[in-house]
Order: C-alpha cells, then sequence, then structure tokens
C-alpha cells in the first residue's frame, strides 16, 4: 500500500471500466456510469462510518477499492470467460465464478493481515477493508451491466437493473467478501492456534458459498426474493450486529489501556469517557467543530487518533502479537499532550453516556 501502488491500481481500474465497456457507445457508456458512480459515495460513507476508533490509512482503504476495481474485476472476467467456454455460463456463474471473484477479492485481504499487523487488528478492520473490495468490484461491474441494460433494452431495463443492483442489492458484493474479512478478523484477535488457523479459509469458503448461493438464486425466479429476505438481510443485520459488539470492544481496549495517562490527568475524566464510547466522540468532534471551526475539529480529530493508536498499540503488545516499541508510543504521547494542551476548554461538556 503506497501512493505509487495506488496510481498503478487506478490505471488498472481506468482499463477495466474501458475494456468491460468496450461494446457501448459512448452516450451509453456516460448514462451507465452515472448511475454506477453516483451512489457510489453514500455507500463508501456507510461503510467507513464504522471505522470510528482506529481509523484505517487512506492509502490502505484506496488499495483496497482499486484493488477490487482493477486486479480483480479484469482477472476475473478473464478467469470467469474461459470458465463459461468450458463449462458453460450457468456452471460458472453458481460454482468457478464465485470462486475466481472471492478469490482474487481475498488476495488483498490477506496481503494487509499477513503484511500490516498494525493496520489489521481485528474484525472491524476485517470488515472496512472487505467493504472496500466489495465496492469496488461492484462499481466497475455495475458500469457493464448498466450499460448493456441501456443498450438492449432501453431506459425501462437501465431503471430494472439499477432499482435491482443500485437500491434492492448494493451490499452484495461487500457482504460476500465480508465474511472473508471476518474470518481474518477473527484469526487476528483469537488466542487460540486452531481458530487463528481455521478461521481464514473458512471465512473464504463462506464467502464462496453465499456468493454462489446468490448467482443460483438469480436464475430461480422467486426464489430469489426467498434467499434475499431468509438469507441475504438477516446476514446484513448479523454483519451489523457483529460490527456493534466489536465496536463496543475497541471501546474497552481504550478504556484499559489509556487508563494510565486518565489517572495521571494527561487525559483529563471528561475527555476520556468520550474517547471510549462512539457516542461520546462523535459529540466531542461536533463540540470542536461548532465552537472552534475547521482547527479545533482537526485537533479534536488528533486527539482521538492518537489515544487510538496508543491504546491499540498496547493491546497488540499485550497480546503478544506486535514487540514494544517505546519510540512509537512515546510519539502518541507526545501527539496526545500537545494537541490535548492546546484544546480549548469550552471543546468539554458534560460526558456523554
Amino acid at each position: 500500500a503506497s501512493g505509487r501502488g495506488v496510481a498503478v491500481l487506478a490505471s488498472g481500474m481506468v482499463l477495466a471500466v474501458l475494456l468491460g465497456s468496450a461494446a457501448l457507445d459512448l452516450d451509453v457508456f456516460v448514462v451507465a456510469a452515472i448511475f454506477a458512480l453516483l451512489p457510489l459515495p453514500v455507500y463508501l460513507a456507510l461503510a467507513l462510518w464504522v471505522d470510528r476508533y482506529e481509523p484505517e490509512p487512506r492509502v490502505m482503504l484506496a488499495t483496497a477499492f482499486l484493488w477490487g476495481a482493477s486486479i480483480a474485476v479484469l482477472a476475473a472476467g478473464f478467469l470467469n470467460s474461459a470458465a463459461d467456454s468450458v463449462f458453460g455460463a450457468a456452471f460458472g456463474s453458481i460454482v468457478t465464478g464465485p470462486i475466481f471473484e472471492e478469490s482474487l477479492k481475498a488476495v488483498v485481504l490477506f496481503r494487509f493481515f499477513l503484511k500490516r499487523p498494525d493496520e489489521f487488528d481485528g474484525v472491524i478492520d476485517g470488515l472496512i477493508y472487505a467493504a472496500m473490495v466489495g465496492l469496488g468490484f461492484a462499481c466497475v461491474e455495475n458500469i457493464d451491466y448498466y450499460g448493456r441494460s441501456l443498450a438492449k433494452e432501453g431506459a425501462g431495463g437501465l431503471a430494472g437493473t439499477f432499482t435491482l443492483r443500485g437500491i434492492v442489492s448494493p451490499f452484495s458484493h461487500p457482504l460476500f467478501t465480508s465474511m472473508t474479512g471476518l474470518g481474518l478478523g477473527i484469526a487476528r484477535q483469537s488466542s487460540r492456534r486452531w481458530v487463528r488457523k481455521l478461521a481464514p479459509p473458512a471465512g473464504l469458503v463462506a464467502a464462496i458459498v453465499l456468493h454462489g448461493l446468490w448467482n443460483a438464486g438469480t436464475t430461480m425466479g422467486c426464489v430469489f426474493f426467498a434467499i434475499y429476505f431468509l438469507v441475504m438481510l438477516p446476514l446484513l443485520v448479523t454483519v451489523f450486529i457483529v460490527a456493534f459488539v466489536a465496536l463496543r470492544g475497541e471501546g474497552r481496549v481504550i478504556r484499559t489501556h489509556l487508563a494510565a495517562e486518565a489517572a495521571q490527568g494527561l487525559v483529563p475524566h471528561e475527555d476520556f469517557e468520550r474517547l471510549c464510547c462512539v457516542r461520546g466522540r462523535l459529540d466531542a468532534s461536533y463540540r470542536a467543530w461548532s465552537t472552534g471551526g475547521k482547527d479545533e475539529w482537526r485537533r479534536r480529530r488528533a486527539i482521538h487518533r492518537a489515544a487510538s493508536e496508543l491504546a491499540f498499540l498496547r493491546h497488540r503488545v499485550a497480546r503478544g502479537t506486535h514487540l514494544p516499541d517505546p519510540e512509537l508510543e512515546a510519539a502518541y504521547l507526545h501527539v496526545l499532550a500537545v494537541s490535548q494542551a492546546a484544546a480549548p476548554p469550552a471543546d468539554i461538556g458534560t460526558p456523554a453516556p
């Protein structure tokens, strides 16, 4: 995950879009791209909102999104075409397609998991990165689907496809890949060796099975609605519940590992209570913006980030997954002390429950 890598993947996304829409007229392509891109910021914002305590590096988020929108979708397209020619489109859609697509999307998740344990240390991280990969993949795929529907069936076809893919099921690809992210997140947090070994492949298999079930449902008429309401929606709700529970756990990590700073007064009691819950952080950010504008909001954000990074660094050391790093810990303490000293009193109020 680097600036150069992001640029390469962005070029790959452009190539994927151009190859996928080579057969479309320019006006059809423009309309399809608008329909695919217009709701994307809303979906991205919803996914990133969950990342409240320890926001992931932007370059890694961009890498995950662009991997899904470039390498994953390009390679999947070639592999799916080859498999369809050998096994037939129906078999490819239900079996080989999900295997190729989920495995390719999982590559960047496994790389982050292995190479960046400091930025992939739990369930929330796994779900966020998975959502980014899935949204990137779906975005490029949707341009192709919308364009073909518009070219073949006109505005009515586009409206139907957009309703299905953009409104009814925009979460499908992120949901499939979240199983992989969830498996990796559980492996990172577990102290049991067998869980650390089995959770990642189990998550990938679950993603493939879920994807295959979804594709099978789209070919079975009314059965699709049974799968949608009895499997997909309950599973989506379950993922949100898991994220909520994981956020509560992250709040407890911060409370445990910043207790010394709170006792010493480096972090005022009112601020400490806010740092340990999502609602409190949102309230503190709002107060900072309303009393001091953008500069105070940025200062408050720096406090939140430094506090979270310090707490999670200590948590990783306590779990034995990270070696002690006194210099990095001192750097976080310095940022926390400087930002806290500069924060105006008006920014602090009655702590939120």
